[in-house]
């Protein structure tokens, strides 16, 4: 449970080489396929080739990662995100899907390609409020220890009555302001968003770590 409540960075996880290596090829993909987000929250998943360098440098960083999420042991397929001016993402929460099943969700990854020239910063809400949980617990052969609680999944599709009620929810909201090419990584049970972009382009790839190799 501790895990996925974590907050971790890694500072470096792309050179500047492989940034600009991912720009171009991200490029190319976008003219070829001429996607463009229907909404802020929307995601593509870019071909092989980007995957490939992402996966060698999450292999590079994973001591790291290990060190706070110990039991990351893989991740699924990144995501690309492009965020322009008036675009944000609510506050949400993901949680761990089904907590009997395997690969489980660990935490998330975030790395920003770009950054926005004002807003866009990426940030996770804490609370101790109950109303972000469950009545869940682990069972024994669980992924999770004995009696580990379950958060609520309060998606970007979530009804309008559930995101509304999480905006009722007290927080405490921590935003970052991380390096260049740093990565940040969050439990799977925190609450957390971008912040609207004012001026500029957000560009970031998000992947879910999970506790074991995805093949």
């Amino acid at each position: 449970m501790t895990e996925t409540l974590a907050v971790h960075t890694v500072e470096g996880f792309l050179s500047l080489e492989e940034i600009t290596q991912l720009t171009k090829l991200l490029d190319d993909h976008l003219a070829t396929t001429g996607w463009a987000p229907v909404r802020p929250s929307d995601g593509i998943t870019p071909p092989d080739e980007i995957q490939e360098i992402l996966a060698i440098a999450l292999q590079r960083a994973l001591p790291a990662i290990q060190r706070t999420f110990p039991a990351v042991a893989g991740a699924t397929a990144w995501d690309y995100h492009d965020l322009g001016p008036g675009d944000g993402i609510d506050p949400h929460l993901h949680g761990v899907g089904d907590p009997d099943e395997r690969p489980q969700r660990v935490a998330r990854m975030a790395f920003h390609l770009q950054e926005a020239d004002q807003g866009g910063q990426f940030y996770v809400d804490t609370s101790s409020s109950e109303a972000l949980w469950t009545d869940r617990t682990a069972d024994e052969g669980s992924a999770f220890a004995p009696g580990t609680r379950f958060a609520r999944e309060i998606s970007h599709h979530a009804t309008p009555e559930t995101i509304a009620a999480l905006r009722d929810v007290p927080r405490t909201r921590w935003t970052s302001a991380p390096p260049a090419g740093t990565a940040i990584v969050y439990g799977a049970q925190l609450v957390h968003g971008v912040e609207t972009v004012r001026q500029g382009r957000l560009r970031k790839l998000i992947t879910n770590l999970l506790d074991q190799p995805q093949h």
